[in-house]
C-alpha cells in the first residue's frame, strides 16, 4: 500500500479516495496579536508546521494519517479590545467541531485527533460531550505541551515569548520582525492569592495584564532552538500517531 498524502489541502481526488486513511487530524489556532514582533496568525503557522511534520513522519513508518485545513479563529473573550482578534465563542466551536466529525465519519476515518495551537481553546468538554454520538474515537491534545520547553528554552514564556518565537523563526523566520523591536513580555501577576497561585482560574482581561500583548521575554530566541524543539515535538507526535493508527482504541487498557 502507497503512501498516502499527509495534507488534505494539498491532495487530489483520487489520491485520497484510495488512501485509506485510520486518523484526521483538526489543527485549531487562532488569530490574535503576538507580541510586537509575531503576526496575528502565529498560532495557525504553527499548528499547520508542526501537525505537518509530525503526519508526514507518522505516513513515512506506516501510519495513515491526514491532516485536515487549520481552523484559523479561535477563543478570544479576554482580549475582545484588541484590534481584530477574531473571537468564536466555545459554543460555536462546539457546532463547527460536530460538523467536521460528521465529514470525517462519512469518509470511513475512525480515528480523529483535534491538534490544538492556542491556549484559550479547550475543547475537553466538547470532546466529552460528542464521543457519545459518533463512532469516531476523539482525542485532543495542545502540540506545546507535549515536550517539556524548559528543556530547549532559557524562559519558555507564555506567549509570544522565547518558545513561541524560536519555533516561529525555525518555521516562518520572514514573518518575524527584529528582536529589537519586540516588548519584553512582562506579566503582571494577580494579587488574589488563589488566582496568582493558579489553584482559582477566571478568563485573563489581556491588556490588563500585558502592555505588549506578549507573556515571556522573547530576546534570547533563536532559530536553531525552535528547530531543535520542533523536531522534538514532531518526533513524539509522529509516534503516538502511528500507535493509535495501527491501534484499536476499544482495547487500549491492559
Amino acid at each position: 500500500m502507497t503512501t498516502p498524502p499527509a495534507l488534505l489541502a494539498d491532495a487530489h481526488w483520487p489520491d485520497v479516495a484510495n488512501a485509506a486513511y485510520d486518523v484526521a487530524v483538526l489543527p485549531w489556532g487562532a488569530t490574535e496579536p503576538h507580541n510586537r514582533h509575531l503576526p496575528y496568525a502565529t498560532d495557525n503557522f504553527q499548528c499547520d508546521g508542526v501537525a505537518a511534520e509530525a503526519a508526514a513522519r507518522a505516513n513515512a513508518r506506516g501510519g495513515r494519517v491526514v491532516v485536515l485545513p487549520t481552523v484559523p479563529f479561535g477563543v478570544q473573550t479576554g482580549q475582545l479590545d484588541l484590534p481584530l482578534a477574531i473571537n468564536l465563542n466555545p459554543s460555536t466551536q462546539a457546532q463547527v467541531l460536530r460538523d467536521v466529525i460528521d465529514s470525517v465519519e462519512r469518509a470511513g476515518i475512525r480515528k480523529f485527533v483535534l491538534f490544538n495551537g492556542h491556549g484559550g481553546n479547550d475543547f475537553k468538554q466538547m470532546l466529552r460531550e460528542l464521543q457519545p454520538t459518533t463512532r469516531v474515537f476523539l482525542c485532543a491534545l495542545n502540540w506545546w505541551q507535549v515536550m517539556d520547553g524548559r528543556a530547549y528554552f532559557d524562559e519558555p514564556g507564555d506567549h509570544a515569548g522565547e518558545l513561541e518565537t524560536s519555533v516561529m523563526m525555525h518555521l516562518r523566520p520572514g514573518l518575524v520582525r527584529p528582536l529589537a523591536e519586540a516588548g519584553d513580555g512582562a506579566e503582571k501577576k494577580p494579587t488574589i492569592t488563589g488566582f496568582r497561585e493558579r489553584w482559582v482560574w477566571a478568563q485573563r482581561p489581556w491588556t490588563t495584564v500585558s502592555a505588549d500583548t506578549g507573556i515571556g521575554d522573547p530576546r534570547a530566541s533563536t532559530a536553531e532552538k525552535g528547530a531543535r524543539y520542533v523536531d522534538a515535538v514532531a518526533d513524539r507526535i509522529a509516534q503516538f500517531l502511528v500507535e493509535l493508527s495501527q491501534g484499536d482504541p476499544s482495547s487500549m487498557y491492559a
